[in-house]
């Protein structure tokens, strides 16, 4: 049976936040709102609770997990970037992104696309995600919260604990937060490629 924090989208309770830490802490799964709807989060280390969120989404190998982060510099040290793809992620951060990009070894291997070595990176505006992050010092690894089969994410966190209260520790309800999943573009050529039309303006880029 999951556990259920309300926690204001503006002024995160500080301690909601740090006991919803400890849960992540302790291997816990969270639902948790974004800038872009609803997510699944977990500690980036733990391999079990990866292969909860695959089990949950019926993700095959080839998907490509997301570490959120707080800012750039923890960015940087989890994906390799020029001082070109530097500028176009300072200038689109924090925000609606998930970013492709050439992981590092930091990364963790289970994390990484298995073929193509990258890892998906992204900074969300939202007051709660970044409290959790601060609270965390490390990044959440994180997932869309689309099930098998739905064209949309899950919108509201009732029916996240309605539909996920055996599977998850902790729903996040942080109010409503948007139906559209992150814009997901890739980095690591020579120019950006849409890969997922969402939420955030391709036409920057």
């Amino acid at each position: 049976m999951s556990q259920f924090f309300q926690i204001h989208p503006e002024n995160p309770q500080a301690r909601l936040v740090s006991q919803a830490v400890g849960i992540i802490n302790k291997g816990g799964l969270v639902a948790y709102p974004t800038d872009s709807a609803y997510a699944l989060g977990c500690h980036i280390g733990d391999k079990h609770a990866l292969d909860r969120i695959r089990a949950i989404r019926q993700l095959d190998k080839h998907h490509n997990f997301t570490l959120v982060c707080r800012d750039l510099s923890e960015l940087s040290t989890y994906a390799k970037v020029n001082n070109q793809t530097f500028r176009l992620l300072k200038n689109h951060t924090p925000g609606a992104y998930t970013f492709i990009l050439e992981a590092t070894s930091e990364v963790p291997k289970r994390l990484m696309h298995p073929k193509r070595k990258t890892i998906g990176l992204r900074v969300p505006d939202n007051a709660i995600v970044q409290a959790l992050l601060d609270e965390l010092r490390e990044p959440l690894m994180t997932s869309s919260l689309m099930l098998p089969g739905d064209e949309y994410p899950l919108l509201d966190p009732y029916d996240i604990r309605e539909t996920l209260e055996h599977q998850l520790e902790l729903v996040i309800d942080g109010g409503f937060c948007g139906m559209e999943p992150t814009t997901v573009i890739d980095l690591t050529g020579d120019a950006p490629v849409l890969l997922r039309q969402g939420k955030g303006d391709f036409s920057s880029f």
